[in-house]
């Protein structure tokens, strides 16, 4: 081929020039005149013989190959494709594997014309049915099809989002659970729970009591709660029965304690199992209110012991005609079933796949804010969620607030950083100052001392 016109392109030679010998690459080569099918005459490519070659340029095409048909065809290089690298990671995976199904035929090669047989065939077919060297090449081309899925790899981890968890899946078994429902209930509350909040300047219209008054009996009945080991939906219902009455009614600072007391005896008649009885609310009050005027505030909510019931009816036909015992009640228009922190804080906890670290933190820092008055300018669900993200950042020492919680709490990070910042600081002086019942409460090992824990002060600097 080193004399062929198809390979000089540059050398003239006169078209009547048949047969005879010519000068062509320093050597002297018979002329084979313009048929390129001449090969074929000198039994070049019988079964068994050794292909012709052809060479290949730098980008991998071949030049047009002069021989018969039925020579094997050489490999081309495939451009690389996301198809491709697939196809050949897939079969360079079957190769691995022991082979159990018979050889397969030689591909038929496509036809060709007279003056071009050049023929496609994918690299592996090529590899599986002769065996004639693999080309560099292709061993180049493997290489880069492993940086290649490499390189994906680490793409999709790039762009992998925080995805959204289910949280319910694992209680799809547990009928308490109600995980058909239980979207639709935390959507009602969303709704309603502003028909517990109070306005923020609901104090201004009481004469004789103050934001300091209030904090001072909201202190007292959580070391109540504690002393009577109640159930903590009884603290927060008690705290929101008291809010809710002292918005509406006026009182004079000599009743605010019996109003404390009343308030906690309803949220127990409503949440608790076993009810305290009103002697020893008369004792925790250092016996300053009587029986008497502690039922006075009480409507007839079961379940009640023989006594309080003979004193209830007592009470009712003798001293009190118009009586007062349902004055509290009847302030709050008997609305008793409100969304309380507590339950946004259930749920919250859940979202957060807490652990009883972070669940004893969480209530500790809504705790805190029960006593400080300020902290009711934010709704129920908002003060547990940021109660949650103040205390996974204490614990970790960075913020941290996962698309899950978001979706579920319905509140962005930057949403949340504004009350949060609110109870670090509250965080920083609890064991300070004369309330300090909180802290006194969650520093012992019942509660995992979590009030010692050290505050997130990193919060305050973030800007809003």
């Amino acid at each position: 081929m080193a004399g062929s016109d198809e390979n000089n392109p540059g050398l003239a030679r006169p078209a009547h020039f048949q047969g005879g010998l010519r000068m062509g690459g320093g050597k002297f080569v018979p002329e084979i005149g313009h048929n390129r099918r001449a090969l074929s005459n000198i039994n070049m490519n019988l079964v068994g013989a050794a292909p012709y070659p052809c060479r290949a340029n730098k980008k991998g095409l071949l030049e047009k190959q002069t021989t018969c048909d039925k020579i094997p065809p050489i490999p081309l290089h495939r451009p690389i494709t996301r198809k491709f690298a697939a196809d050949m990671a897939t079969k360079q995976k079957q190769q691995q594997q022991p082979c159990l199904e018979e050889a397969r035929p030689i591909p038929s090669l496509t036809s060709a014309t007279s003056e071009d047989c050049t023929v496609l065939i994918d690299v592996d077919d090529y590899k599986g049915t002769h065996d004639f060297p693999v080309p560099i090449f292709v061993k180049h081309t493997e290489a880069i099809l492993d940086d290649i899925d490499q390189m994906e790899e680490v793409e999709m981890e790039d762009i992998t989002l925080d995805p959204v968890t289910d949280i319910d899946s694992c209680d799809s078994k547990n009928p308490l659970a109600v995980v058909d429902y239980i979207e639709d209930i935390y959507a009602h509350y969303r709704k309603s729970e502003s028909s517990s909040c109070v306005s923020l300047t609901y104090m201004e219209q009481q004469f004789d009591i103050n934001q300091k008054m209030r904090a001072i009996l909201i202190d007292w009945l959580i070391e109540v709660h504690y002393k009577f080991e109640l159930m903590d939906e009884t603290l927060f219902l008690t705290v929101n029965l008291i809010d809710r009455f002292l918005a509406q009614q006026t009182i004079v600072r000599k009743k605010l304690q019996l109003v404390g007391v009343t308030a906690m005896l309803l949220a127990c008649k409503y949440e608790e199992v076993s009810v305290p009885v009103v002697e020893d609310l008369i004792l925790i009050s250092d016996k300053a209110y009587t029986r008497k005027e502690i039922l006075e505030m009480v409507l007839f909510f079961p379940p009640f012991d023989h006594d309080q019931l003979d004193d209830f009816y007592f009470l009712n036909q003798c001293f009190f005609p118009w009586s007062q015992e349902r004055l509290m009640l009847n302030t709050l228009q008997f609305n008793m079933s409100v969304p309380t922190p507590y339950v946004f804080m259930k749920r919250f906890l859940k979202v957060a796949q807490s652990d009883k670290k972070l669940e004893l933190l969480s209530f500790f820092m809504i705790e805190l804010c029960l006593v400080e008055y300020e902290m009711l300018r934010f709704p129920p669900s908002l003060l547990a969620a940021a109660a949650i993200y103040t205390s996974q950042c204490t614990l970790n020492r960075t913020r941290q607030w996962t698309k899950t919680s978001e979706w579920h709490a319905n509140y962005t990070e930057f949403q949340l950083l504004e009350c949060s910042k609110s109870m670090v600081a509250l965080h920083q002086k609890a064991g300070t100052g004369k309330l300090t019942g909180v802290y006194r409460k969650y520093s012992t090992l019942k509660f995992g001392y979590s009030a010692k824990s050290e505050p997130a002060i990193f919060l305050l600097g973030i800007k809003l």
